[in-house]
């Protein structure tokens, strides 16, 4: 990490206000601002111990727990109000005079394009573990597509 210049220090002088008559000799106060600490002070927390840092979880731990997470549930994961509006505006592009949707096609249209890309993403991952690698590359959808026949015809 690196080193950072502290700020500059606030210095105000205040000096004693003098006795009737009486001048001052004394020398005057410096006075630190709240915010800055010597170099020696330790930072201040809530609690009474030392700062406690986050959590981290150990690469892959979290994406294992998502994963069994969405295995479990049955409910869609695409966001509905942008599908629908992605649908809509196709829609309009190529049939102007369709301007209305029943619901249950709406929803059947986002299911069905959910499943076609789950299957596209585990036939991606079986390509991509093939070839003897972890991550999916586009030349792995492009292979999955192709063996399997979906999209623009080769």
């Amino acid at each position: 990490m690196a080193r950072t210049k502290h700020p500059a220090v606030r210095r105000t002088v205040r000096r004693k206000p003098a006795a009737a008559g009486v001048t001052s000799t004394s020398t005057p106060q410096v006075l630190r601002s709240s915010r800055t600490r010597g170099p020696g002070s330790a930072p201040t927390t809530s609690r009474a111990g030392p700062a406690q840092k986050k959590r981290r979880n150990k690469p892959g731990t979290v994406a294992l727990r998502e994963i069994r997470k969405y295995q479990k549930s049955w409910n869609l994961l695409i966001p509905a109000a942008p599908f629908i509006r992605t649908v809509r505006e196709i829609t309009s592009f190529f049939a102007p005079q369709v301007s209305r949707w029943q619901a249950e096609a709406l929803v059947a249209l986002q299911e069905a394009a959910e499943d076609y890309i789950v299957r596209l993403f585990e036939e991606a991952m079986l390509c991509t573990i093939h070839a003897k690698r972890v991550t999916i590359m586009k030349k792995d959808f492009e292979l999955a597509r192709r063996i399997g026949g979906k999209g623009q015809p080769w």
